[in-house]
C-alpha cells in the first residue's frame, strides 16, 4: 500500500516553530519559522513501535498543522510489525525500538530504490518503566537480580525475602507475582531483555529478543496500551512499558544495581545519559546512526532507542520528499521539544542530533 504523493519541493517547509529542516553547509538543521507556506501534499503511512506513540501524536498533529495538504498516518502496531511492513513496502517508514541488525541491512526493501541501503536514524530516547500493582505498596525497590528472577519466574511471590530486604518498612503481601510481557514482536521487549543481560548477566542468560522467551510463564499482552492495561487490571502484577505510556497515579519501581547505590525511577535525563555515552554500530553508512547502548552509562539503565527507518533513496522521489519533510521535523530541536510535554522523552543533543538531522535532510 503506497499512499504518499508528495507536491512541489521540500522547501516549503514548517512554520510556527515548526520545522522541516533545511540544511545548511555544516550539515546542521535549521528552522524554517517565518518560511512561504507549504505546499507539500499526500499522505504518509508509518507502522511500528508502540513506544512513541504519544510522540508520533504531537509530530503529526504539528506537521499537519503546518503542511494541511498532507496527512500523516502512524499505526502503533510493534516494532516488528513495523519492520515488516516497511520492508514489503506497506509503510514508507518503520518506528522500531532498535534498529536493523546486520543481516537485516541487506534484505529486500520494496521502497526504496535498486542498490541503496535503508538508514537507521533515532527519534525517540525514553526510559523503560517497571510498574507494578499489589494493594498497599505504592512504593518499591528492586535491585538487577531481583527484578531477573521475577521475570524469569524464580521469585514466585510478593513477599519473598529477596523482595522483604529491599523494602525495609514495607508490608508486601503473601501474593502470587504475576509478570506481564508483550504478545507481539516488540523493541520495548528487546531493550528491556538486552538490559537484563547486561546488567543481570548470571541470572538472565537469554539472548535479548524482541520476543519474549517461550520457557518464562507469565501473561502476555498485546502493545505498550496492553501491558498497562493487564497491571493494572490485575492483581500482584508487574510489567514494563515506555514510560510516556504510564498513566498518572500508576505505580513504578525504583532501581539500584544492587542495592549499595541510590534508587532511581525512569526520568529522561537517565535515558539521555545512556545514549550519549554509547557508541556508532561499525561498519554503517555514514548516514545510518543505530547505536550500540552501552547501559552501565546511567543509574537507570532500562532505556529505549526508537529509530525511524527510512530509505537513503525511494524508488518515487515524491515519498522520499515527504519522508525527508517529516523526518526532518521530527529531528529538528523544535520537534523533540515539542514530544516532551506529552512523551517525556529525552530530546537528541550533541553530535548525535547534528548527525540524525543532516541524515534525515540527506533522504531522496
Amino acid at each position: 500500500m503506497k499512499t504518499v504523493r508528495a507536491g512541489a519541493a521540500l522547501a516549503a517547509a514548517v512554520a510556527l516553530a515548526l520545522s522541516a529542516c533545511a540544511t545548511n553547509e555544516s550539515g546542521t538543521a535549521t528552522s524554517a519559522e517565518g518560511s512561504a507556506a507549504s505546499s507539500l501534499s499526500g499522505t504518509l503511512q508509518g507502522t511500528g513501535a508502540s513506544s512513541a506513540k504519544a510522540a508520533q501524536e504531537v509530530w503529526r498533529a504539528n506537521f499537519q498543522t503546518a503542511n494541511p495538504k498532507v496527512t500523516v498516518n502512524y499505526s502503533p502496531d510493534g516494532s516488528g510489525a513495523g519492520r515488516t511492513a516497511f520492508a514489503d513496502g506497506g509503510a514508507a517508514f518503520a518506528g522500531s525500538d532498535r534498529a536493523l541488525k546486520d543481516d537485516e541491512m541487506t534484505g529486500s526493501f520494496a521502497s526504496c530504490a535498486a542498490d541503496t541501503l535503508p538508514l537507521n536514524l533515532p527519534i525517540y530516547v525514553s526510559p523503560i518503566a517497571i510498574v507494578f500493582n499489589v494493594d498497599g505498596v505504592s512504593d518499591l525497590h528492586l535491585t538487577a537480580d531481583v527484578i531477573a528472577k521475577i521475570f524469569r519466574g524464580e521469585i514466585t511471590n510478593w513477599n519473598d525475602p529477596a523482595i522483604a530486604e529491599l523494602n525495609s518498612g514495607v508490608t508486601l503481601p503473601d501474593l502470587a507475582i504475576t509478570p506481564v510481557h508483550r504478545s507481539d514482536n516488540s523493541g520495548t521487549t528487546e531493550n528491556f531483555t538486552a538490559t537484563l543481560a547486561q546488567v543481570a548477566p548470571s541470572v538472565w542468560t537469554d539472548a535479548a529478543s524482541g520476543d519474549w522467551p517461550a520457557s518464562l510463564a507469565g501473561e502476555a499482552a498485546q502493545g505498550t496500551s496492553g501491558v498497562i492495561a493487564a497491571v493494572q487490571n490485575g492483581s500482584g502484577t508487574i510489567g514494563y512499558a515506555d514510560e510516556s505510556g504510564v498513566p498518572d497515579g500508576m505505580s513504578m519501581a525504583l532501581y539500584s544495581q544492587d542495592g549499595s547505590a541510590a534508587y532511581t525511577g525512569p526520568e529522561a535525563d537517565a535515558a539521555g545519559a545512556i545514549v550519549e555515552a554509547s557508541s556508532r554500530v561499525a561498519g554503517r553508512e555514514d548516514n545510518d546512526w543505530a547505536l550500540d547502548l552501552d547501559r552501565t552509562a546511567a543509574g537507570y539503565p532500562f532505556v529505549l532507542v526508537s529509530y525511524a527507518i527510512v530509505c537513503q533513496q525511494y524508488s518515487d522521489a515524491s515519498v522520499g520528499e515527504l519522508v525527508n519533510a517529516y523526518i526532518s521535523y521530527i529531528v529538528s530541536d523544535e520537534g523533540q521539544e515539542a514530544a516532551v510535554p506529552q512523551a517525556g522523552n529525552a530530546p537528541l543533543s550533541g553530535t548525535l542530533a547534528t548527525g540524525v538531522q543532516a541524515a534525515a535532510a540527506s533522504i531522496k
